[in-house]
């Protein structure tokens, strides 16, 4: 590996540089932090005795619409994958140069409703004028405490384990999209379609269905499929667990919303950003249990897949029933979209 070569791509490193240059290299080791940086992981978790904090950072750079509610949701939907419930967030505000008063008062007014909603604090943080930028950045720390006999991880996932997916495939590319894109959007799809994509905004949250799959039982892990969508966010559970994955395309849940906005942008849904959905691999026999409470409770949910052995790796069965591998890091769809309709 030679050093000095470029980057050529946007998004997440792919594992082989993130084991390389970045998970080695976390100082001085601390026996008290039961589950720290790996692949697929989504939080850290720490020894508190009783209970564990769960900890997690993202940011948000790929939009700047909706930018505070989205940073929260990001946050703190990793943090309730892990059983937890989110209580605290730190939050670091990066402005372009020459940005007004209007734009920092309306990322905090969205921060301020979606903490209320969420239910937590905002504790600290850090706000600054940058240089360099073209579009505001926000990086979030969120915080929460679980049962230290009660937890999830992303490494638990057992051969023959169900996947579910609540709410559909990319949730949160849907509502970036109809934001960012309207304008180019507005000639090729309804004006209804666009307006009912931005209120995906109301789906960014997964914690109450976190909430109830861990009071169901039966969760060998749960993952909040950010970059890479449903297909990228099954690798990292399957690369944290080492195993592999069967994917069934006809089973996912696609609204119509994202059918007809991905097909517009020329987007596939499986592996475009889905913040909003949550993957929950669960004991095949609590899977019925699971499915029947999310229903119940108005939240959409498909088995759209099972774990299997990792030397048979990771499988798609398209909906014409073709088999095709799909073992390589997914490149998120919105940045291709991002690089190919930027002029709008």
């Amino acid at each position: 590996m030679d050093l000095k070569d470029k980057f050529k791509f946007l998004g997440k490193l792919p594992p082989h540089l993130l084991k390389e240059l970045v998970l080695k290299r976390v100082g001085k080791l601390d026996p008290r932090v039961l589950v720290g940086p790996n692949i697929g992981e989504d939080a850290a978790i720490i020894d508190l005795g009783e209970k564990v904090l769960v900890v997690h950072s993202d940011p948000i750079t790929g939009t700047s619409e909706n930018i505070g509610w989205l940073s929260l949701c990001v946050s703190t939907n990793d943090v309730a994958t892990r059983g937890a419930k989110p209580l605290w967030v730190s939050v670091v505000i990066l402005l372009p140069e020459n940005s007004d008063m209007d734009l920092i008062d309306k990322i905090t007014s969205q921060l301020d409703e979606a903490a209320k909603k969420l239910d937590l604090m905002i504790v600290c943080g850090h706000t600054e004028i940058s240089p360099g930028l073209d579009r505001p950045i926000l990086v979030t720390t969120a915080l929460g405490e679980a049962s230290k006999s009660n937890y999830v991880t992303s490494s638990g996932c057992k051969v023959g384990d169900a996947i579910l997916l609540t709410k559909g495939a990319a949730i949160e590319g849907t509502l970036i999209f109809a934001a960012e894109f309207e304008d180019y959007l507005k000639n090729k799809v309804p004006v209804e379609i666009i307006q009912r994509a931005k209120s995906f905004l109301e789906k960014l949250s997964v914690l109450k269905e976190a909430m109830l799959a861990v009071d169901v039982g039966g969760i060998s892990a749960m993952h909040d499929p950010t970059e890479g969508g449903v297909i990228g966010g099954l690798q990292e559970l399957c690369w944290a667990s080492g195993v592999g994955f069967k994917l069934y395309e006809e089973k996912v849940i696609i609204n119509e919303e994202t059918r007809i906005i991905c097909e517009a942008v020329g987007a596939d849904p499986l592996k475009t950003i889905s913040s909003g959905s949550l993957l929950i691999v669960i004991n095949r026999n609590y899977a019925d249990k699971l499915v029947e409470r999310l229903r119940a409770e108005n939240i959409p949910v498909s088995v759209i897949g099972e774990i299997i052995n990792a030397e048979e790796g990771f499988k798609l069965i398209r909906k014409n029933g073709e088999e095709i591998r799909v073992n390589e890091p997914v490149e998120d769809e919105l940045w291709r979209i991002l690089r190919e309709l930027k002029q709008f």
